[in-house]
């Protein structure tokens, strides 16, 4: 079975930078084998890539998209504390948030979008627990915000003393 990292790649996609704190806070943070990053926004090169309401402003099908970016984010920092994508073990839990316009209900739609990626790149592993939750608005008016809980594997000195 190939690695995450070659999956990955065979999807044309490469982690980006992890995004810099808007605030008091870090991406990412581990304790033990398990990682929880803080909400990640679909952002690329540093820029939010769509604002506004789903079922308004955004469409669903354009919504998964961004929700499929924002998990991506959400890759590259669990990577960073995972020593690399193929540290990365099982994704565990995954929760969304949507911007939702009035009486949109199709939240999980969006969330198949960061859901998908996560099956794409770990197959069996990257099956997971996921709430999927309509908002009134997002943080800069992002449309969708995701967050991930992953376990990694053990840094090479905790295998050798185990």
């Amino acid at each position: 079975m190939p690695s995450p990292s070659a999956r990955l790649a065979g999807l044309g996609l490469t982690l980006p930078p992890v995004a810099s704190p808007a605030g008091a806070y870090v991406p990412a943070v581990r304790d033990g084998d398990l990682v929880w990053t803080a909400g990640q926004l679909p952002l690329v090169d540093g820029r939010l890539v769509a604002t506004g309401l789903v079922g308004e402003a955004v469409d669903a099908e354009r919504a998964a998209q961004l929700a499929r970016i924002a998990a991506l984010n959400a890759l590259a920092a669990v990577a960073a504390q995972a020593g690399g994508l193929d540290g990365i073990v099982r994704i565990v839990k995954v929760v969304g948030f949507v911007a939702s316009a009035a009486g949109f209900t199709a939240q999980p739609a969006v969330l198949n979008g960061a859901s998908e990626l996560f099956v794409d790149v770990f197959g069996d592993a990257g099956l997971h627990a996921r709430s999927a939750v309509g908002v009134a608005s997002l943080p800069l008016g992002a449309p969708v915000e995701v967050e991930v809980v992953a376990r990694v594997a053990a840094p090479a000195r905790d295998r050798a003393e185990a």
